[in-house]
């Protein structure tokens, strides 16, 4: 059978192996005598990176950059049925006899080489290819494992296979088609600098290895709403350990900013160097500013490839939002900090009813910036509409005080209205000082004379509140902005801590708002509050958005 003839039933077929297996074989030479000169394309180490290292392995690139091995006998190659099939492992015996001359071909046919292989010799390879790019793979393999008996290399690496994140990240970018995006179709940008794939550098200073050995990192970068005519900072603090037990002191952090929601391109910025408390603040160029939209931003360590991330909400004057103070409204138990606490019923519902209505959805906490992963994970566990999320600088004395100076400078700097505040009976005094009406002020709990004519009391919960907010004139649609659209969604799960994991906590939270009987085939209360706009547009997520590093609940339409 010759082997040109067989063509299998797909579009692609990709051989992985480990170059020290003595039971690997290849298929390339099956396919085209030359190929078993050139050595199987290397997968990248995803350690070191994580997007793959921007070398191409299409077919015909392989073939172009080695032509001066293909034109030594394309006049005189031999055809294809007179090559015998003969083992795979015969094919491979000259292989590391080959591979410095293979090398070496490379090199010269790169400092100079003029000639291009004919059209037609071309032709005949790609038609019996089983796919458009290469087929060997060959993976990482570390020199300690040739301590190892021969016999038990084959069943050592093959358990080694299924475990290997180089092979996982490998196949996700063919699936997921990220290597294939066309670089070509923004000309004023680098290609080199659309993703954060570059290897991991040397730490700039000798002590940073020694500080961070052991430490997990508490990155954070704040959610930042900017005036479309005003400047737009960006500012982000790199801690790791513990209550911030280490900060990364003088090193570079790259700064990246998805300009196209929709393309899921990061574009790079610029590079900044961490000041002694571990911070960064960038302040973007007039030229580079962004227009009205919601824009994910990803800081980047230069030197581990850590990572904090956050948004840029870019918004017109005027543009209308509800506030709400997650501490005592959201909660249901005392700490956020503990284990997973549960949700009070109807609150993510309502927070919803809100964002269908148009309107930006602002969630402030007085806790300290060093809590915002475990918080976040919190909202998007119990999917909690999408919103801008902001805490105190560090520990503060007077959280209700920060509060206060938060959204007010959003008032006057941004020109944010705000339309509704929720929170417990300590914001009262803080939605009091912004001027709000006692109309426009929620307050979870009870009733008390004190403060009964300063706003309004959800006594009965929020269920009832959502009913009224449905069937009265105390919510409208907010005033028609076509230059903004937020796109309705939840949060998404970046990064998960161990205390969301347990089993417990997961069925705790799904049980906690279904406040009607039981039916024969419940749904957790994740799948309940899910608006059917959403999940349409989930069941329909073009393949790119998975590169992104977590969907993105805003889109912005020009």
């Amino acid at each position: 059978i010759q082997v040109c003839q067989v063509r299998p039933a797909c579009s692609q077929v990709y051989s992985f192996f480990h170059s020290a297996d003595p039971s690997a074989c290849r298929l390339e030479p099956l396919l085209e005598k030359r190929f078993h000169v050139l050595p199987p394309f290397s997968v990248p180490r995803y350690q070191r990176y994580p997007l793959g290292d921007g070398r191409s392995h299409q077919l015909g690139d392989a073939i172009h950059n080695h032509s001066a091995l293909f034109l030594e006998n394309s006049t005189l190659s031999i055809p294809f049925s007179q090559e015998s099939p003969g083992s795979p492992n015969a094919s491979d015996q000259p292989q590391g006899k080959t591979r410095k001359l293979s090398l070496a071909s490379t090199n010269s046919e790169n400092s100079g080489s003029t000639e291009s292989l004919p059209s037609t010799y071309l032709t005949n390879i790609t038609a019996k290819w089983w796919g458009t790019k290469r087929i060997d793979y060959a993976l990482y393999c570390p020199d300690v494992l040739t301590a190892f008996p021969t016999v038990a290399l084959p069943h050592l690496f093959h358990a080694s296979y299924w475990e290997s994140t180089d092979v996982v990240a490998f196949i996700l970018r063919q699936v997921m088609r990220y290597e294939n995006v066309n670089l070509k179709e923004n000309d004023n940008l680098d290609p080199a600098t659309l993703s954060p794939s570059n290897p991991r550098e040397k730490w700039l200073r000798r002590r940073t290895h020694v500080k961070l050995r052991n430490v997990t990192a508490n990155h954070r970068a704040n959610d930042v709403i900017a005036a479309e005519d005003g400047p737009q900072v960006l500012v982000g603090r790199f801690m790791y350990g513990p209550l911030d037990m280490v900060a990364l002191t003088g090193e570079k952090v790259d700064i990246f900013i998805m300009t196209e929601p929709s393309s899921g391109r990061w574009v790079y910025f610029d590079t900044e160097i961490s000041n002694s408390s571990g911070r960064i603040s960038y302040n973007i160029p007039k030229q580079k500013r962004l227009r009205v939209g919601v824009y994910p931003i990803k800081m980047v360590v230069r030197g581990d490839q850590s990572s904090a991330a956050s948004y840029l909400t870019v918004l017109p004057r005027g543009m209308e939002c509800v506030v709400f103070s997650i501490d005592g409204s959201f909660a249901a138990s005392v700490s956020i900090m503990g284990s997973d606490p549960k949700v009070r019923a109807g609150a993510v519902d309502v927070v919803r009813h809100w964002q269908d209505l148009g309107y930006l959805i602002i969630y402030i906490t007085g806790r300290p910036d060093m809590q915002k992963q475990r918080v976040v994970s919190w909202l998007s566990q119990h999917n909690f509409p999408q919103g801008m999320i902001f805490f105190s600088d560090g520990l503060v004395h007077d959280p209700l005080r920060q509060k206060t100076i938060f959204l007010r400078n959003l008032m006057q700097e941004c020109h944010i209205k705000i339309c509704a505040a929720y929170g417990s009976m300590k914001d009262i005094s803080v939605y009091n000082v912004l001027a709000l009406s006692p109309s426009q002020i929620y307050i979870v709990g009870r009733s008390t004379k004190k403060y009964q004519a300063q706003c309004q009391f959800l006594s009965e919960g929020y269920a009832a509140h959502l009913a009224s907010l449905e069937f009265s004139l105390h919510s409208r649609p907010k005033k028609n902005n076509s230059r903004m659209i937020l796109r309705k969604g939840s949060f998404g799960l970046h990064s998960q801590p161990e205390f969301l994991r347990k089993r417990n906590h997961l069925r705790r939270t799904m049980s906690v708002q279904q406040p009607d009987p039981p039916s024969s085939n419940p749904k957790p209360e994740r799948a309940q509050s899910q608006p059917e706009s959403d999940k349409d547009h989930d069941r329909h997520l073009p393949s790119i958005a998975w590169v992104r590093g977590g969907v993105h609940k805003f889109e912005s339409v020009p």
